[in-house]
């Protein structure tokens, strides 16, 4: 399911908290360095910038596009370049695990020839605070 490389990069995170604003990018490049010799090398270089607002009762706005430069790819393959967001809500279900529910959906602004128009995520994560 992967790209068979084993790759090595490395990965810058930066956030900002200012309630009640959760702001920030990530960057990293990563490249191949071992795996099967038929498969093709990996140069790849990804940017996720993410924005988050958060409402009262658990609800919150936000926006986590992931945009991939693919270095090895020819020039009109190598973008990907997603725009969009959706919302999310923390379920609070007794004291122990609150579940974090949140819908996105990005339109594709960039995309290889055989990308897709279109993505809808739907996350639900069982969250584990420290007490």
């Amino acid at each position: 399911m992967g790209q068979g490389k084993w790759t090595i990069g490395p990965t810058l995170a930066i956030a900002e908290i200012t309630d009640p604003w959760v702001n920030g990018v990530l960057v990293r490049n990563l490249w191949s360095f071992a795996g099967d010799s038929e498969r093709l090398k990996v140069n790849l270089f990804v940017l996720q910038p993410f924005v988050n607002y958060n409402f009262s009762g658990g609800w919150y706005f936000s926006s986590a596009p992931i945009i991939f430069a693919d270095w090895e790819a020819a020039s009109r393959n190598r973008w990907t370049v997603p725009l969009g967001g959706g919302f999310g809500k923390v379920l609070f279900r007794g004291e122990r695990h609150p579940v974090n529910v949140r819908f996105q959906s990005f339109y594709f602004i960039e995309k290889p020839d055989s990308g897709p128009d279109w993505s809808l995520q739907l996350n639900v994560r069982i969250l584990f605070p420290e007490n």
